[in-house]
């Protein structure tokens, strides 16, 4: 069994910013993630998307803000474990102990769980139950392996249309079908989608796909005809996703269905325990990135007076450090 100053569960925006705190803190750090990279769901799923309300930043994408979060915290140091899950919560000499899905054992100083929604599973799209070939996907982790392409975007949310925005200066076609005649996405990025070209079909969906070892195209269908065939070299099923607390729902955690519940200090109910970002519920909550910064600071420094009683709760400004 190891020993560290904290872990941190959960390696999204959240989690790597208090990879960096508790590193400015001198707090020795570990860095848990159950996907193969650092940040969370917006690496994974929304890379290239902008992201407009970070302080300081007019507008940054999502690869862009994991990349400056890693560097920040670099120069402490932070371990990552990913591709590697956090199993189990249990106590040894007053001290929370950490049980990875690798058998290995953490005791901490305190954890802090910055899992955002938890583990995700993206909704299938069922036309492609049986396509065994390639050319589904469910998010797209790099744009230019879609350059030249007819893609099919299968959704109404702001996924949806975020993709189409990305992906029309680089790809053959977009085409946006979407079973409903309203859509879930915010009404100003739909309004930029309207007026370029891309084709827009609603009260439709995909009920067929072609194709023997990649997609050729897709059937789509109304309520009001048959279906028509498109030409479409990937499919992207912007469907949404599941989440789940996984193991998480086996701590003894204070839950409001998929949400933490913490304090002002964001201690949960287990001692040491904290929580910080999307996952952590009070009065008041509000889910933003920028919201999740503050509260990892605020998690990381009452955390490091529970370590050492003698630090003090608020460290100065990181500007006057040498």
């Amino acid at each position: 069994m190891r020993t560290v100053d904290v872990a941190i569960v959960g390696a999204g925006p959240t989690g790597l910013f208090a990879g960096y705190y508790a590193g400015f803190r001198g707090l020795s750090v570990a860095i848990v993630d159950a996907l193969p990279e650092p940040g969370g769901q917006v690496a994974a799923m929304y890379p290239e998307k902008a992201i407009f309300d970070v302080a300081g930043f007019p507008m940054i994408k999502g690869r862009d803000l994991v990349a400056n979060l890693v560097q920040q915290a670099a120069p402490y140091r932070p371990e990552y474990l990913l591709g590697v899950r956090a199993d189990t919560l249990d106590y040894a000499d007053g001290l929370p102990v950490l049980g990875l899905a690798t058998g290995e054992r953490l005791s901490c100083g305190a954890v802090l769980i910055t899992g955002g929604m938890g583990s995700f599973t993206p909704r299938p799209l069922p036309a492609a139950a049986d396509f065994a070939g390639a050319g589904i996907v469910y998010f797209v982790p790099r744009l230019a392996d879609l350059a030249g392409q007819d893609v099919v975007i299968v959704g109404g949310g702001d996924s949806a249309f975020d993709w189409a925005l990305a992906l029309h200066p680089l790809a053959r076609s977009v085409t946006v079908v979407h079973r409903r005649e309203r859509f879930r996405a915010h009404a100003a990025t739909v309004a930029r989608v309207r007026e370029l070209p891309i084709r827009i079909v609603v009260n439709a969906e995909v009920t067929a796909v072609h194709g023997t070892t990649r997609v050729t195209g897709v059937d789509i269908t109304g309520r009001d005809g048959g279906p028509q065939t498109v030409p479409a070299d990937t499919v992207v099923a912007a469907l949404g996703f599941t989440a789940d607390l996984g193991p998480l729902l086996d701590w003894g955690l204070d839950l409001d269905k998929r949400h933490i519940w913490v304090d002002s200090t964001m201690a949960t109910n287990q001692p040491r325990v904290y929580a910080a970002g999307d996952i952590c519920e009070y009065p008041g909550k509000v889910r933003l990135i920028a919201t999740g910064f503050g509260e990892a600071a605020t998690a990381v420094n009452n955390a490091a007076v529970i370590i050492d009683p003698a630090a003090h709760l608020f460290p100065g400004h990181s500007s006057d450090v040498p």
